[in-house]
Order: structure tokens, then C-alpha cells, then sequence
């Protein structure tokens, strides 16, 4: 049966309840900053926002029973792929906090800043920045790890604090974009179809000529300092997040990859009486309890957005974009720019992600563009976007700690912009298409 027959649209109005849950989101966090209340995002949580909009989206289209517009909202909470995000979300949380439990992390941290050469400290950290995020999936666990560190021997060898404070925002940003436990990334694939490891090659064309550009701009700028601590590691524990990305990289099921992860950090840890059973089990926990709200928000959102379909807000968004596209560089624009601004209006990527795949697939659809494409796009604006916001949280960490102005860091975030810039190229040029996508679009 057809749910959408014979329904009235209201266009625009559709999107009257994701509306509501930004402005009571966001709205109350600003008001809150501007009151220097300590975690002022959390004072109107994000899902308590999501269920106001869900009441307002059942008491719209009076017309239709309420009980027919739960099972919309509840259908669409429940699809299959909303399900696999959350699995890879608590199976991704889960890996971290086993890692880190048998001393995996601070291996990763540790072995990246004993190999960098005292006249290429900046660009060192920028790259084993990258290289952490990559392994541990979350740009945020990586400037938590490494900006202190980083700092303090910045803060010592008399170099730039900014520059190299958005040496690691950057090198962390780099990793996010394409780890393949990072949620960003699970976001993107699950949001558009696409395959990890498709994803990650798209990515990566984009992404290393942008890092190589901003290792030699930190080379040229960065200085020359020393870390004189001794920094202790293990090979052996750093092995799990090797495996984890090499066997996603061969095209094995994420959910699967992670959970040989998971194992393995078991298995090393207890050889190496470096963690206790109940302890690794614990922390699989904890991981996997850090990622609950980010799961409930995409089921919620997943929620909002069948509604909005079913009252043609996304029929009436893609008409409107594509009214406007001639080409499908500029669809790619639209879907660019649509992630970028919604991910630096939410200060958070993933809902941005979560918000956006369902109108970029549906754009997509329509353009032949290759999900691989959609989703590389949508990770790599909405990561660009929020990494330049000097209230995001990776910004406030390095200022905090190194007490440079946002606007210092961001003068010198080479990567960032070179990024941006990348992909702009690649739009403009039609850079990585498909033969399928040529043969659709010559332009």
C-alpha cells in the first residue's frame, strides 16, 4: 500500500520539526554559551530537542490518524540500515575502550611522537595526528590525547603554539574523515549506500594531496623543537587498530572487523596481564555507552525524516535544489554546502551526516551520482565545516590548553582549507568519476 497516495504536501512546512529541534537545540546552547554555563549544549540535551519535534510533526496533517503517523516515525526508526548504524556505533565504541583499556591508545600516541624528527616536529605531529585519528576513529579522542602533549612541547622548544595547535586539529580531522570506525564515515556509507572501502579510496585521492600540502606549509613554518620525555610503547598493543583497518580495506563487513577487533584487544591484553577480564569488559561497556546518545539520535532523526518524506519536505527540497541544477557539479555543490552548514550550525558532524544522506541520496539518484561520491562529500564538508568553528570542541581544547585565540589556530589550518579547496577542484573538474557517471554527464 502506498502511504503517500492521495496525500496533501506542505513543501517547506515539512520541515517544521527538524526546525524545532535545531532551534531548541542549538538555540539554548548559544544562549547558554553566551552565559559561560559550563557544557551549555547540554542544557536542552539533543534527543529531549528530537522528541519535541516529533511531536510536532504527529500533530501536523491533522487529516491522518495519529496512530498512522507513529507507524511512519516508528517504520522508519526501525529500517534495517538505521539498525547497522547503530550496531557499527556500540560495536565501534566498544573497540575503543578496549584498546584503550589494555594500553592500545597510549601506545598509538606515544609510538606516533617518539618517530618525529626534531626539525619536523609541527609537520610530525600533523601526520602522526592523522595517523592516530585514522587508527582510533574520532577527532575528538585524538586532540584530547595529543594536544596536551603537543602543546607542552611547543610551550618548550619555543615554537608556535597556533600553528602547531592546528597541526593537530588538522592531522585529527584528517583520520576522522577517513577511519573506518569512525562514526562520520559509518554514517556516510550506511546513509548513501555506499561501501567503506569505496569511500575511503575516494576519500583518500582528495585527502592526501590536501595533507601534503599542509606538511610542507608546517615544514617551512613549523620551527624545530625536541620532546625529551620518554615516550613507553608496544608494538604489540598498537597490532588490533592495524588489523582493524587493513581488514576493512579488503572489503570485510565492518561489524565483523570490529568485533576480531575487540577480541583481539582481549587477547593481547590478557597475554600481556595488561588488563583484567572484568576490566575489558567493563571498558567494552563504557565505549559502547559513549556512543547510546549518538545512536538514539539517528534513530530519532531516521524518525523525523520518513515523516518529513511522507509530507513531501524531501521531494519539495531536492525539487527546489535541482530546479536550480543544470549540471551535476552543482548538485554536487548543493550536497556539499547543505552538510557544511547544517554540521556547523549543530557543532556536531554526524548528525549533520545523519540529517543530510537521505536528500544527498535522493539527489543522487537523480544526477547518477556514485554513492561512494555522496558519501565522501558528505564526510569530508561536514568534517571541513566544523573543524573551522571556534566554539567546536577540538578548537576549545587546543585553546585552552595553549591559550591562542581561535583565530590564531585558524590562520594557520592548512589542512583544513586545503581540503576544502581539493574538493572544490574535484567538483569543478569532475575529478573521480565513474565511467558510469561519464558516460550519464559529460559536463
Amino acid at each position: 500500500m502506498n502511504r503517500n497516495k492521495g496525500n496533501k504536501k506542505v513543501g517547506f512546512l515539512a520541515f517544521l520539526p527538524l526546525i524545532v529541534f535545531l532551534v531548541l537545540y542549538i538555540g539554548s546552547g548559544l544562549y547558554f554559551t553566551l552565559k559561560k554555563v559550563e557544557n551549555p549544549f547540554s542544557m536542552f540535551p539533543r534527543h529531549i530537542a528530537l522528541f519535541v519535534g516529533i511531536a510536532v510533526a504527529l500533530l501536523m496533517q491533522r487529516q491522518y490518524p495519529i496512530s498512522q503517523k507513529i507507524d511512519i516515525l516508528c517504520e522508519n526508526m526501525g529500517n534495517s540500515g538505521v539498525m547497522m548504524i547503530g550496531l557499527i556505533y556500540l560495536l565501534a565504541g566498544g573497540f575503543q575502550g578496549a584498546a584503550a583499556s589494555m594500553g592500545g591508545k597510549d601506545s598509538v600516541v606515544n609510538f606516533s611522537l617518539s618517530h618525529i624528527p626534531p626539525s619536523m616536529l609541527v609537520p610530525g605531529i600533523f601526520i602522526m595526528g592523522a595517523f592516530i585519528s585514522t587508527a582510533i576513529g574520532t577527532s575528538m579522542g585524538t586532540i584530547a590525547a595529543l594536544a596536551p602533549i603537543a602543546i607542552s612541547v611547543a610551550e618548550g622548544a619555543n615554537l608556535n603554539i597556533a600553528l602547531t595547535s592546528a597541526a593537530v586539529i588538522g592531522g585529527a580531522y584528517f583520520g576522522d574523515n577517513l577511519s573506518m570506525i569512525s562514526d562520520t564515515t559509518i554514517s556516510a556509507t550506511q546513509g548513501v549506500g555506499a561501501k567503506m572501502k569505496d569511500k575511503f579510496r575516494m576519500n583518500f585521492y582528495i585527502a592526501l594531496p590536501a595533507a601534503i600540502v599542509a606538511a610542507i606549509l608546517y615544514g617551512i613554518n613549523g620551527g624545530e623543537g625536541v620532546i625529551t620525555e620518554h615516550l613507553s610503547y608496544d608494538l604489540l598493543r598498537i597490532l588490533p587498530y592495524i588489523a582493524v583497518l587493513v581488514a576493512a580495506l579488503f572489503g570485510v563487513n565492518v561489524a565483523v572487523v570490529l568485533f576480531i577487533g575487540i577480541l583481539m584487544t582481549g587477547i593481547i591484553g590478557f597475554i600481556q596481564q595488561s588488563v583484567g577480564f572484568f576490566e575489558w569488559i567493563g571498558a567494552i561497556g563504557d565505549g559502547m555507552a559513549d556512543m547510546f546518545s549518538i545512536t538514539i539520535v539517528a534513530i530519532l532523526v531516521s524518525g523525523i525524516i520518513g515523516l518529513v518524506r511522507f509530507y513531501g519536505g524531501v521531494e519539495w527540497l531536492v525539487g527546489k535544489i535541482t530546479s536550480k541544477i543544470k549540471k551535476r557539479k552543482e548538485a554536487e555543490y548543493g550536497i556539499s554546502f547543505l552538510v557544511g552548514i547544517l554540521s556547523a550550525a549543530l557543532l556536531n558532524n554526524t548528525i549533520a551526516i545523519i540529517i543530510s544522506a537521505p536528500i544527498a541520496k535522493e539527489i543522487g539518484e537523480k544526477y547518477k551520482i556514485a554513492p561512494k561520491r555522496l558519501a565522501s562529500l558528505l564526510d569530508i564538508f561536514a568534517c571541513a565545516f566544523l573543524a573551522l568553528m571556534p566554539h567546536d570542541g577540538g578548537m576549545l581544547i587546543v585553546t585552552g590548553l595553549g591559550h591562542a585565540s581561535p583565530i590564531e589556530v585558524l590562520k594557520y589550518s592548512y589542512y583544513i582549507f586545503a581540503l576544502i579547496i581539493m574538493t572544490l577542484l574535484s567538483i569543478k573538474f569532475g575529478l573521480f568519476r565513474t565511467q558510469e557517471e561519464k558516460s550519464y554527464d559529460k559536463n
